[in-house]
């Protein structure tokens, strides 16, 4: 699974434009309603315009009252200001359902991304970054769909609309407007530099905190008896200061970007007022009324059109802190893993017989260099539908090697082969399928007894089911339950005993029937009894598999196959004919 540098900055613009395209589709009936808005809006400042104009003629110098006006700029304002609404409130709900379906798209990806990684994932990067992640950096895109997109084009096309419109009635007026404008580019471009700096680290260290709380709250019984409260307290208050610092400064930058386009605006405002109000008292003396009156009414449409003007740059300075996000968001999905190949995955459809034979050629593994090796030169191999026993102390490396032939962890050297195909080259969900693994707690969730049963099969019918029941041996205490197979348990197994919980693995495992056994010291927690019933389920489960079982169990002589001994990381004895063939 290759894995994009996080700080490669083309892999990031690449992604950023990849999203921009697919969000741009869904966008478009965004831009179309937020163009036909400011169409509307020149339309309404054309009609307040010619009433104005009108009513500034219509004065008698003398009564000092109006004389009567056409209704036309009041009904076409009306019939505009609802237009307007309308497109509005359209152009929002498509913004709304743009980023709605961005997010849904983006969440699933990283989510299979995250089961592609699987735990090994979960040894380079916090749950709790990942859990940003998928939630909160994926919910900061909103903006940049819903927003970002639609004001990176429509910053162009309506005030390009704009001036049109007022060219037609002051060509000098639109020079002046577009001269205004345009500098409200290189504003956004000096201070969106630093805006998007800020934004990225805010949203930084806004990922530290979360992680550090998350994997806090996680561990909170640890650190309590260990005694680090107040230490782990003044941490996540340093997170939490640094976090407030980086929001002020976002919000700084973010402040002196709409103080540009005021003054931009203000400035057209200005001029041209002057220059309207000098183009008005050269005409009062000799010009006639019908062409005083026209002059009045484009110098107010033209005054009343700059916030229109701006209002589309302001969306886009109100919006570039989303383009940042994105951009933060794409550094983390980059790190997460990315589909295997075409060819990777016709490789693993050919593991797919009904047995599977298991290699290990000298392979190596270290978690920690000062600790030295997990495994050093491990070699042995295990025939389709036979048992081979990994026996040792504790940290002799038996629970690595299952880690290994899971898929969690890689080799250093070595290689493993299913079949005589690379692990490696075998799609997650592919080994997922060829394997049932048991280890010393089973992970049980909140539902009922028959729902845990069934997560391995949801599509299980009735007679499999009872089928894995009655071969696990859970028939034997489901009459000892308020509801059996209906029976709430609680998270993690509550309200089951250990040999419980462990008989609904069997169960699933049953259900799931893999070709692959991994057993990982499933009786570890066991009173003697108990180990002897658990041992003899998972000796009917284990007929026909390729079973590897981790324990230094006394009771294990119950399987018969091969054996190794493992001590240090290396084999020290072999029963059997384990060795490498």
């Amino acid at each position: 699974m290759a894995i994009p540098m996080s700080g490669d900055k083309a892999a990031i613009r690449n992604w950023t434009r990849a999203q921009s395209r697919l969000g741009r589709q869904a966008a478009r009936p965004v831009m179309i309603f937020g163009l036909l808005s400011s169409l509307a809006g020149v339309g309404q400042a054309w009609c307040i315009a010619s009433l104005l104009g009108h009513a500034l003629m219509g004065l008698d110098d003398t009564a000092q009252t109006v004389t009567s006006f056409p209704l036309w700029p009041i009904g076409g304002f009306a019939v505009l200001a609802l237009t307007r609404a309308a497109c509005m409130m359209a152009s929002d709900t498509a913004a709304a359902k743009a980023g709605i379906a961005a997010r849904g798209r983006l969440r699933q990806h990283a989510l299979n991304a995250i089961l592609v990684g699987g735990p090994a994932l979960l040894r380079r990067v916090q749950s709790g970054a990942l859990a940003t992640t998928a939630v909160d950096r994926i919910e900061a895109l909103d903006g940049f769909f819903a927003r970002w997109l639609p004001a990176s084009v429509l910053w162009i096309a309506a005030p390009l609309c704009i001036l049109i419109a007022v060219c037609s009635v002051s060509p000098q007026a639109a020079l002046i407007l577009g001269l205004c404008g345009l500098t409200v580019p290189f504003c956004q471009a000096l201070f969106g530099i630093g805006a998007a700096v800020a934004s990225r680290n805010q949203f930084l260290a806004m990922t530290r905190l979360q992680a550090r709380f998350l994997d806090r709250v996680k561990g909170i019984a640890t650190i309590v008896l260990a005694g680090r409260t107040e230490d782990e307290t003044q941490r996540l208050a340093s997170a939490a200061e640094e976090l407030r610092i980086r929001t002020m400064k976002v919000l700084r930058v973010a402040f002196l970007s709409s103080a540009s386009i005021d003054c931009a605006m203000a400035v057209a405002l200005i001029v041209l007022a002057i220059l309207t109000g000098k183009h008005a008292l050269a005409l009062t003396t000799h010009a006639t009324p019908l062409l005083l009156e026209a002059t009045l009414t484009h110098g107010l449409f033209v005054l009343l059109v700059v916030p229109e003007f701006f209002a589309p740059l302001r969306s886009l300075a109100l919006a570039y802190q989303d383009k940042a996000h994105a951009q933060g968001t794409a550094t983390a999905m980059l790190d997460l893993p990315t589909a295997p190949e075409k060819a990777e995955v016709e490789a693993a459809r050919t593991v797919s017989a009904s047995g599977v034979m298991i290699t290990l050629d000298t392979v190596s593994f270290t978690w920690d260099p000062a600790r030295g090796p997990a495994l050093e030169n491990v070699s042995f191999a295990v025939p389709a539908g036979e048992t081979l026993i990994l026996a040792g102390s504790s940290g002799s490396g038996k629970s690595t090697i299952i880690e290994l032939l899971l898929g969690f962890i890689t080799p250093e050297s070595g290689k493993i082969l299913l079949n005589g195909a690379p692990l490696e080259t075998i799609v997650p969900d592919a080994l997922a399928r060829m394997i049932s693994w048991i280890g010393q707690k089973p992970v049980l969730f909140a539902g009922t007894v028959r729902e845990n049963i069934l997560f391995a099969a949801p599509h299980a019918d009735e007679e499999s089911l009872q089928a894995a029941i009655k071969a696990s041996a859970v028939e034997e205490f489901l009459p000892l339950l308020p509801h059996g197979l209906e029976t709430q348990i609680g998270e993690g197994g509550f309200g089951l005993s250990g040999g419980q919980a462990q008989r609904i693995a069997i169960a699933r495992a049953y259900l799931k029937n893999a070709p692959i056994l991994l057993l990982d010291e499933p009786t570890a927690h066991l009173d003697p009894a108990t180990e002897k019933s658990v041992f003899e389920s998972l000796q009917r489960l284990a007929v026909k598999k390729t079973v590897v079982l981790a324990t230094h169990s006394a009771a294990a002589h119950i399987f018969h196959g091969r054996r190794i001994d493992l001590q240090h990381g290396r084999v020290v004895a072999r029963q059997g004919a384990a060795a490498l063939t």
